[in-house]
C-alpha cells in the first residue's frame, strides 16, 4: 500500500479530510491535478460566507434563530420530492447540517482558529413565503480571512503532516480511473502531467508524461463539481429552468470540470440529482480576470432596480438578494426571453457605495487580510463604494453612468448592440417605483422589502441604503449594471450516506470508497434539494470532509 488513505482533491473538503485522518496518525496521499499553488481549491477564491443558527453574533444583532426555524426554512427551499431514491440520503445529511450549524460549528471553527466578522448577512432572504424557499433571519457569517482564512488552518496542517511524514503531495496527478476489486475501493490510476508554474487559479496543461498508480485500504473522492464545464452544465440543465444560456461567465477556476463524476459512475458509483444546479444571475465580467472567462457575482442590497433584458421590472419574488433560482428561472422560461442571456441593474450613487458587494477573496482584501480597521474605515465610517466596487466602476466592461435616465439606457443599449430598451418604458417604471417611497408603507413588494431590511441593525449599519427615490438628482449619478448569468455549483453528485461512504448503482455501500464535498452534492448526493440557503457551501465542505476523514481513520485502524 502506498498510503492508507488516498484523498483525491487537494480543495477544502480534501484538506479536511486529509486533516481529520493525519491528527488520528494515518498515512494520506494527496492527489491533486493541480500545482502547489491551488491548495484549498475553489474555496480559497470564495467569500468566505458560512451558514450559523443561533450565533452569539446574531443575539448580539437582536436576531431570534432557532434549530426549527432554520430546519423548516432548508426544508421550504429544499422540497426534497425523490424521497424513496435520490434524496433518501440527502434529507438525512440536511437535517444533520443543520443541527451541526446550530451546535457544534461555531465551536469547531473556533478550535481551528476560524472567527467571524461580528456583523451577520442575510442572503437568500427567499419567495416571500413562511413555508416556502429563504432564509427568514440574517444566517450568513463571514470569516475573517474570507474562504482563503477558512482554508488556511487546513492547508497549513497538511504541510505540518508532510513534513511529519505523515502526508504525500502528488500535485500534476490527474486521476483517471477508480481502483475498485471484489466491490472494494483499492487505489487510483491516472496521468502524471507535465510541470506547470502557472499562478493560482490560472488554467494549467494538460500535457501527459506518464502514468501513475497508488495505492491504499480506502480512496476519498473531493473533486468539486462542474462549474467550469459549460457544454457540461448545458447538458445537464433541467427543463425546469427553461433554455441553457448561450454565454455565461465562469464562477470558477478551469480546473472545476467535473471529470471525477463520470470517473466514478464508470467505476459502478451511483450519482443522483445531476439536474440540480446553483448558478448565479448577478454576473459581471472580471476587468482583471484569473481564468478563462472569469465572472463576479454581485451580491447586492436590496434597492437596485431589475429589469430584464427587455426592459422590464422583474416580478417579485425575483428581487435583488432574494430568490436566486427562481430569478434564472424567469429569465430562462419566458417566452421572449429566451434569446437573450443578460438582464440588468439600475442605480444611484447611494445604491453602489452602501449595498453593493463583490463576491470572492480578492474582492474583499480587508477582510481578506483580517484588517479590522481597513473594515471599519471603509465600509462603516468611509464615504463612497469600496475600493473594488470604484474599480469595477471605472474599468468593468459590463457598468455604464449617466446623468439623466435617457443617456443611461443608451449608453444600456450600446452594451448589447441593439435598442432594446425603450427609455419612456424603462422611466415609466422607475417613476412609478418612486412614488413608492413617500411613505414608511408601500404595496411595492421590493420597497417594502427595503423598509424591512432597515429594520435590521445589521442592514441599516453596513448594507441597505435610505431609502430614496432613483431619479432624485442629489442621488445619482445614474448606474446601469449589464448582468451575466455566473455559473457556480453542481447541487448532485455521487450519493452517500452519513458516514460519507459511496454508494453503488445498487444502493449498497461500496467498501473503502467516500466522496465529500461538492462532488457528493455536498453530502448524500444533494443535501440542498433544488434550493441553497448560502453560506452552506464551504460548510458542507467541512461536515462532509470530517465525516469522510473520521469514518475512513476508524476503518483504517
Amino acid at each position: 500500500m502506498d498510503a492508507d488513505v488516498i484523498v483525491v482533491g487537494a480543495g477544502l473538503a480534501g484538506l479536511v479530510a486529509a486533516h481529520e485522518l493525519t491528527s488520528r496518525g494515518r498515512r494520506v496521499a494527496l492527489v491533486d491535478q493541480e500545482n502547489a499553488a491551488n491548495l484549498g481549491g475553489q474555496a480559497y477564491w470564495s467569500f468566505g460566507g458560512l451558514f450559523l443558527v443561533d450565533s452569539p453574533e446574531q443575539r448580539r444583532l437582536g436576531v431570534k434563530d432557532s434549530f426549527e426555524l432554520a430546519w423548516n426554512d432548508w426544508q421550504g427551499s429544499a422540497r426534497f420530492d425523490r424521497l424513496q431514491d435520490e434524496d433518501s440520503w440527502a434529507v438525512r445529511w440536511a437535517r444533520a447540517y443543520v443541527e451541526f450549524a446550530a451546535g457544534e460549528k461555531r465551536s469547531w471553527l473556533r478550535s481551528h482558529g476560524i472567527t467571524l466578522l461580528p456583523t451577520v448577512g442575510w442572503a437568500e432572504r427567499g419567495d416571500l413565503r413562511a413555508g416556502g424557499h429563504g432564509n427568514s433571519v440574517p444566517r450568513f457569517h463571514i470569516a475573517w480571512g474570507t474562504g482563503t482564512g477558512v482554508v488556511e488552518p487546513f492547508a497549513d496542517h497538511a504541510r505540518q503532516a508532510a513534513r511529519d511524514g505523515l502526508l504525500a503531495f502528488h500535485h500534476r496527478h490527474r486521476v483517471d480511473e477508480l481502483v475498485i476489486e471484489d466491490g472494494a475501493a483499492r487505489g487510483v490510476r491516472g496521468t502524471v502531467l507535465a510541470p506547470d508554474d502557472a499562478p493560482r487559479g490560472v488554467a494549467s496543461n494538460r500535457d501527459g508524461t506518464g502514468a501513475f498508480e497508488l495505492t491504499a485500504q480506502a480512496v476519498i473522492v473531493t473533486t468539486g463539481g462542474i462549474g467550469a464545464d459549460h457544454d457540461t452544465i448545458r447538458r445537464h440543465w433541467p427543463a425546469r429552468l427553461g433554455t441553457p444560456p448561450a454565454e455565461m461567465v465562469t464562477g470558477v477556476p478551469a480546473y472545476v470540470d467535473g471529470r471525477m463524476l463520470d470517473i466514478s459512475a464508470a467505476a459502478g458509483v451511483r450519482l443522483v440529482n445531476r439536474d440540480r444546479m446553483w448558478h448565479y444571475t448577478e454576473g459581471v465580467r472580471n476587468w482583471n480576470p484569473v481564468w478563462p472567462g472569469h465572472g463576479i457575482r454581485i451580491l447586492p442590497g436590496p434597492s437596485s432596480v431589475w429589469l430584464d433584458a427587455l426592459g422590464r421590472r422583474l416580478p417579485a419574488p425575483c428581487l435583488p438578494g432574494y430568490d436566486t433560482l427562481s430569478t434564472l428561472e424567469h429569465l430562462r422560461t419566458t417566452d421572449d426571453l429566451a434569446g437573450h442571456d443578460h438582464s440588468w441593474f439600475v442605480l444611484t450613487r447611494r445604491i453602489v457605495e452602501k449595498e453593493f458587494a463583490l463576491s470572492g477573496s480578492e474582492q474583499n482584501p480587508d477582510i481578506t487580510a483580517k484588517d479590522r480597521g481597513a473594515v471599519l474605515r471603509d465600509r462603516l465610517l468611509g464615504k463612497g463604494a469600496p475600493g473594488p466596487v470604484r474599480d469595477f466602476l471605472r474599468h468593468g466592461a459590463d457598468f455604464v453612468i449617466a446623468d439623466t435616465l435617457e443617456q443611461l439606457v443608451e449608453k444600456m443599449n450600446g452594451l448589447t448592440g441593439e435598442p432594446l430598451l425603450d427609455a419612456a418604458e424603462v422611466r415609466r417604471q422607475v417613476q412609478a417605483r418612486d412614488l413608492q417611497i413617500a411613505n414608511p408603507y408601500s404595496k411595492d413588494a421590493q420597497v417594502q422589502g427595503i423598509r424591512n431590511a432597515r429594520r435590521y441593525v445589521g442592514d441599516r449599519l453596513g448594507r441597505v441604503a435610505v431609502p430614496h427615490r432613483i431619479l432624485d438628482p442629489a442621488a445619482g449619478p445614474l448606474i446601469g449594471v449589464k448582468l451575466h448569468i455566473l455559473t457556480r455549483k453542481t447541487l448532485g453528485g455521487i450519493q452517500t450516506d452519513l458516514h460519507s461512504r459511496a454508494l453503488g448503482t445498487d444502493g449498497q455501500v461500496i467498501d473503502g470508497l467516500y466522496a465529500a464535498g461538492e462532488v457528493a452534492g455536498f453530502g448524500g448526493g444533494g443535501v440542498h434539494g433544488y434550493n441553497a440557503l448560502e453560506g452552506t457551501f464551504l460548510g458542507g465542505c467541512l461536515f462532509s470532509g470530517r465525516a469522510a476523514g473520521r469514518h475512513a481513520a476508524r476503518q483504517t485502524a
